[in-house]
């Protein structure tokens, strides 16, 4: 008998396993399935692991893997931000005298002027299909992120990008001869006679002036050797081997500039890896990605919104980890089309990088977040001289476009040198705190860094004959452009929202550490600061005197209510009317000059104010007019259907990432410090659930609706504490497995590290 019980128990926690496993891999459809292989790179399949990554298509008959490398940098300095000229103070005073050409000439201009700085691509393998057959299916699958495409003449090919290691895969199986293929460099020195087209793609990668790269070939081995600026060198390396009817292979690629920790090279990185083999390696590979799709998931009544969010939890996956930089406008698919990027696929801090980490917090995968505030902590020495050089003052502040090493990159200085970059920057420190509980973090790197950004913009400010302060000049993205009527010489909404936001936060992680006296400080600091510019039939303006009267891309002027939460829907029937004014202006003047990032921005926007209709239709028309087959974000509306003016397609990543974050948004909120299921859901949606969605608090969340009825709830809390949760239950009888507080609508539990909650209904 016993042996029968425990047999019994056998069979019913490996069903249970398997349940747990389904319950969370990618749903049936989220894959990219194609029936032929994209002709174009910014529609090809997208493999990567953070650190390298390929992009699939078909080029000219031949099958194409653009090889590329987070950190392929052509690392020249700027021109003229070695000038005396380089200081804020001189800026203000060509504005002043009504002589802003200077500035424009001066800092603006050498970033469309000149090659590089920039991001550049790696090389590309390609190979001859010719006698393939027709494709019959190309998929990406995203359980696995693994390629797989089939011909009709039964050969098949598998390809992925090891997410533990350096290094890519490929194997063909079913061959009739010997396969064909290259490693081919990109052209440097070569014509590219590449067409033109709407992608806002860069110069010519000719004019890096680099010499050309040296390839070497031995048995079953292919090395590819690239000289770039200033001793900046890249190697690829491809090795294979041939059996029978299959042939597989592994790439690499390292890079080495001087000053920069020793790599293991991409030779002795294949070498390795073609004694483990494919099938070894893929084993592994899986099992990362299972790992990575156990820690969320989510499951709603709407097919198209739903595989956009796998594909773009797919996308955080594959950009983020091995200790790459943080996520640049490109990523590790970098244009392969004999040209530079687009806006030189930089790291853009005054909305691009911060967009694109909002869906790692509440989608639970707070090891892909970690690698931005650890890039910004490594570079905090680069970015103090920039803020002593510059605005000639002491603590914190980060240029707006930066190189992977942080050095400035110039532009439109707004902002590229705008004033508060490091603030905005600084809320993804206070969201690691908050959504992980992290104690040593707050501690060591998000209050310092708060901290010391609050100084900076104690010391930039000047006090006005009333005792309210203000910034010297203000801005508010990309308003008016690089004019000189961009610069305001009253703090705009933009700008004040992030300072107020820094103070008020500045003080609260002052308090909590026990530090009373720096919290004093900066609260009575924060008391000298306006409040916003609201008018009320339209909500927020960009200043007082510049209403929102005219469409336009960047939602800046409203960061106090999204994503800062300095105004909210909890805070009383006052931020009721100017979210709800706000966001009818927003409607009303409509889309004419919006990005595809505006609807994802827009999403999270309707989701805080508890429109779900609103946050699903503004989710839909992103992923059905702004986004190629891919899934890749192409800013412009490629149905020219008039949701934007907008019809370019230069592919950027922050409007796919802040997508997610806008669905995530619709299911699960707790910034307030009170949680809420489904916040945000359209009333058709009657059956849906989410999985260990995290909370801040550091709760994983589990919920499930039937019928239009919230009747379940899970909870796990990782560190104890109380937790606070509106009650979504509309029956009465409510069965939780802890001691519960219902008061106010409001279910409190105090809770202990380590501690499974379950509540139903």
């Amino acid at each position: 008998m016993k042996h029968l019980l425990f047999f019994l128990l056998v069979l019913f926690t490996i069903s249970c396993s398997g349940g747990r496993k389904n319950e969370f891999r990618p749903p049936a459809g989220t894959n990219l399935q194609f029936r032929e292989l994209a002709k174009t790179w910014d529609e090809a399949i997208p493999l990567g692991n953070g650190m390298i990554g390929a992009l699939i298509w078909e080029k000219e008959g031949k099958l194409r893997f653009s090889l590329d490398r987070a950190d392929l940098w052509d690392l020249r300095p700027m021109e003229n931000l070695d000038k005396p000229e380089w200081k804020f103070s001189w800026v203000k005073e060509q504005w002043e005298k009504d002589t802003y050409q200077n500035v424009q000439q001066m800092f603006d201009a050498p970033y469309d002027r000149n090659p590089a700085p920039s991001k550049i691509p790696g090389g590309a393998i390609e190979f001859n299909i010719s006698s393939f057959g027709k494709v019959i299916s190309a998929e990406l699958d995203l359980e696995t992120a693994v390629c797989n495409i089939t011909w009709d003449s039964g050969i098949t090919m598998q390809a992925f990008i090891n997410a533990g290691k350096t290094t890519g895969w490929f194997r063909f199986t079913g061959l009739k001869s010997n396969l064909v293929f290259d490693l081919l460099p990109p052209p440097y020195t070569i014509s590219s006679d590449t067409a033109v087209d709407n992608s806002h793609s860069g110069q010519d990668l000719r004019l890096l002036g680099y010499p050309a790269g040296e390839m070497w070939a031995e048995q079953n081995h292919v090395m590819y050797l690239q000289e770039g600026w200033g001793g900046f060198r890249y190697q690829i390396s491809l090795r294979f081997k041939e059996e029978k009817d299959v042939t597989e292979g592994c790439w690499s690629i390292s890079s080495e500039y001087p000053g920069w920790e020793k790599q293991e090279p991409a030779v002795n990185q294949t070498a390795l890896s073609m004694k483990e083999s494919f099938s070894k390696e893929l084993k592994l590979h899986k099992n990362w990605w299972n790992n990575y799709w156990s820690k969320s998931s989510i499951s709603i009544p709407d097919e198209v919104l739903q595989k956009q969010w796998y594909l773009e939890i797919y996308k955080l996956g594959a950009t983020t980890g091995n200790g790459a930089p943080p996520i640049s406008l490109q990523a590790i698919w970098t244009a392969d089309n004999g040209k530079l990027p687009p806006w030189k696929g930089d790291f853009h801090h005054d909305l691009n990088t911060q967009l694109s980490y909002w869906p790692a917090y509440s989608s639970n995968h707070m090891e892909q977040e970690k690698g931005y505030t650890d890039w910004l902590q490594k570079n905090r020495p680069e970015f103090e001289k920039y803020t002593s050089n510059y605005y000639q003052v002491k603590g914190l502040n980060v240029p707006g476009v930066t190189t992977i090493t942080g050095q400035p990159m110039g532009g439109w200085i707004q902002y590229s040198f705008g004033p508060t970059v490091s603030a905005w920057l600084g809320h993804h420190f206070y969201l690691h705190w908050r959504y992980t509980k992290d104690r040593d973090f707050l501690e060591k790197e998000a209050y310092p860094w708060i901290r010391d950004v609050a100084q900076f913009l104690d010391e930039l400010s000047v006090k006005e004959a009333d005792g309210k302060r203000k910034l010297p000049l203000s801005s508010s993205p990309e308003i008016f452009n690089n004019s000189r009527q961009a610069w305001f010489d009253q703090t705009t909404n933009f700008d004040l929202g992030l300072i107020r936001w820094t103070f008020e936060k500045a003080a609260e992680l002052a308090a909590e550490l026990g530090k009373a006296d720096e919290a004093s400080k900066w609260k009575q600091i924060l008391c000298q600061w306006p409040e916003y510019d609201i008018d009320p039939a339209t909500g927020f303006t960009f200043i007082k005197g510049v209403p929102y009267n005219e469409s336009h891309r960047h939602f800046s002027h409203l960061i106090a209510f999204h994503p800062l939460g300095n105004i909210d829907m909890s805070k009383g029937e006052e931020d009721h009317k100017i979210i709800k004014s706000t966001i009818e202006t927003l409607d009303r003047i409509g889309p004419d000059w919006w990005c595809g990032y505006s609807y994802s921005w827009l999403g999270n926007l309707k989701a805080r104010a508890f429109d779900g209709n609103g946050a699903a239709e503004a989710l839909r028309i992103f992923s059905e007019c702004f986004c190629l087959k891919n899934s890749f974000h192409v800013n412009g509306d490629q149905t020219k259907s008039g949701k934007s003016k907008f019809v370019y397609r230069p592919f950027t990543l922050e409007g796919n990432f802040a997508f997610a974050s806008g669905l995530q948004e619709m299911l699960l909120q707790s910034h307030t410090g009170i949680i809420r299921v489904f916040p945000a859901v359209p009333q058709e949606w009657k059956d849906l659930s989410f999985n260990k969605l995290r909370a801040e608090g550091a709760f994983l969340i589990s919920a499930r609706m039937e019928n239009g009825i919230v009747n379940r709830m899970e909870i796990e809390s990782e560190k104890g504490g109380e937790i606070k949760i509106f009650n979504p239950f509309k029956n009465a009888d409510i069965k939780a497995s802890a001691p519960y507080e219902l008061k106010d609508n409001i279910l409190i539990l105090n809770t202990k590290a380590g501690q499974e909650i379950t509540i139903k209904n």
